[in-house]
This record gives structure tokens, C-alpha cells and sequence, in this order.
């Protein structure tokens, strides 16, 4: 039973996530797991994935409505992007409750190392105001799609860090109308992913409901600011880079023992007598 304490931590940390997915889109829901399991203290790591995935999903609903009203979704590549990415998160949460809780957190936090390399990569692409989803690009999208639901429903996570890079690349839009449209597949990718932990009985609905409503409230003043920026965030986004690396490397040090007890015996030894 979650203390209130915990429900407080929880309002906190989807304030965190919504106000981070408002700002630079990709990469916000990254933080999601790791919160739940080290400061709010969700014992399950697999619980933790599920309700994660079902706030991420609502948090980016909220942002994706801001984000529609500032004119900012392409509508036709968000629809495309994340129907094929459905079958892939579908597949991907499937496979990831069937991993020991554990070792996901380990290789979430290697996966957490990739998306501050990829963000950092990804920073200052111009991109083109008028680009749109044809036929032409239809398999690009599609591909990228896939690929991005598959790792978001495996790892419990909105996935934007690959959906806005995955977006520019396929339909050369430029980044802040990327953010906005990667809005659809992210709460596309997280709601199918939380359906599929719901089933098993993964997921905490009250922390849901206390991280949704903290998301809600932080999406807004992302994307104001967003806004203010004109999509400037390089700065940001290596800063945000910054702070991912720092989370990763304490999930690896943290968990590194837990996952391999192997290890950790060899580099503590039982005292001889």
C-alpha cells in the first residue's frame, strides 16, 4: 500500500515528465520508470513500467492538445507513425514482462545512455515547414514506426526520444513540428503498452491517476515555454542529456548488483567466519 508520501512524490514526478515532454517533446517519458521505482518507490519494477507507460500516454493526450492548438501536429504522419508503431509496442510489452524486473531496469538504463547520445546528436535540424506524408515516404514512416513502438511497449516508455528523431527523418518536417506530432504516437504507443500490462495486473491506478494530473499541470508550462522558444531548445535538450546520463549511471550502479547477485558477491565476499 502506497503512502501518501508516495502519492505526493508521484504528483511530482509526472509534474517533472509533462513539463519535459511539453518543452522538447522526445525523451521526456525517459524519466518516467526511473522516478517511480527511486523516488517514489514502487517496489515492482514491472508495476512501475505499466503505470508509467498509462501516465506517459495520458501526459502526452494533455500535451498533444496544446500542441494541436498552437498548429503544431501534422495529423496524416502522427495517424501513420503510430498505427504501424501499435503492432510493435504490442509485441515489445508482451516480451518485456517476460524479462526478470531487474535486468529490464538494467537495460532500460543502457537504453537511457543511447537516448542522451541521440538527443545530443539530434540538436538544431531546420527541417521543413511544409513536409508532408506521401506515398512516397508512406514505408519510411511506417519502418520508423514500427521500429520506435517495438522498443517503446519492451521498455514501458512514450518512445518520443526515437519518434521525433524517426519523424524527422522519414518526412524531413523541422523539430517543433516534430514534438507536436510524435504526441500521437506517444500516447498511441503508451496506451497500448498499459493495456497490455493492465491485463497481467501491472499496474498501480490511484499513483496513475496522482502522476497523470501532475503531467497535466507541467505539460502547460513546457509548452509555453516551448513556444517562447520558437523551438531554440538546443541548450536545453544538452542540459536534459546531462541529467539522463546522470539517472542512467545511478540505475547501473544501483541495480548492476541486484540483477547479477553473481557479481555482487564476487566484489563484497562473505567474511570467512
Amino acid at each position: 500500500m502506497m503512502t501518501t508520501a508516495q502519492y505526493l512524490l508521484g504528483g511530482l514526478s509526472g509534474g517533472l515528465v509533462g513539463f519535459v515532454l511539453g518543452l522538447v517533446g522526445g525523451g521526456g517519458s525517459i524519466l518516467a520508470v526511473p522516478l517511480m521505482v527511486y523516488l517514489v518507490g514502487v517496489p515492482n519494477p514491472h508495476v512501475a513500467i505499466g503505470t508509467s507507460a498509462l501516465a506517459v500516454a495520458a501526459n502526452a493526450m494533455a500535451g498533444l492538445a496544446g500542441h494541436a492548438r498552437a498548429h503544431h501536429v501534422k495529423w496524416r504522419c502522427g495517424g501513420m507513425y503510430a498505427a504501424a508503431g501499435i503492432v510493435g509496442a504490442l509485441a515489445g510489452s508482451t516480451f518485456g514482462k517476460m524479462v526478470d524486473g531487474q535486468k529490464l531496469l538494467l537495460l532500460f538504463a543502457v537504453l537511457m545512455l543511447v537516448v542522451g547520445v541521440l538527443m545530443l546528436r539530434g540538436r538544431g535540424h531546420p527541417g521543413n515547414p511544409g513536409a508532408e506524408c506521401n506515398r512516397q515516404k508512406a514505408p519510411r514512416v511506417l519502418g520508423f514506426g514500427l521500429g520506435s513502438g517495438l522498443f517503446s511497449g519492451f521498455f514501458g516508455i512514450g518512445g518520443g526520444f526515437l519518434i521525433v528523431p524517426g519523424l524527422v527523418a522519414s518526412t524531413g518536417m523541422p523539430m517543433l513540428m516534430a514534438v507536436g506530432t510524435s504526441l500521437v504516437a506517444v500516447t498511441a504507443f503508451g496506451l497500448t503498452t498499459a493495456a497490455n500490462y493492465a491485463f497481467s495486473g501491472l499496474i498501480d491506478w490511484p499513483l496513475a491517476l496522482i502522476f497523470v494530473i501532475g503531467g497535466a499541470l507541467g505539460s502547460v508550462g513546457g509548452i509555453r515555454l516551448a513556444e517562447k522558444l520558437g523551438g531554440k531548445t538546443g541548450r536545453l535538450t544538452t542540459l536534459f542529456a546531462l541529467l539522463i546520463f546522470v539517472v542512467a549511471l545511478y540505475m547501473i550502479w544501483k541495480g548492476i548488483g541486484t540483477a547479477f547477485p553473481a557479481l555482487d558477491t564476487l566484489s563484497h565476499p562473505a567474511d570467512p567466519r
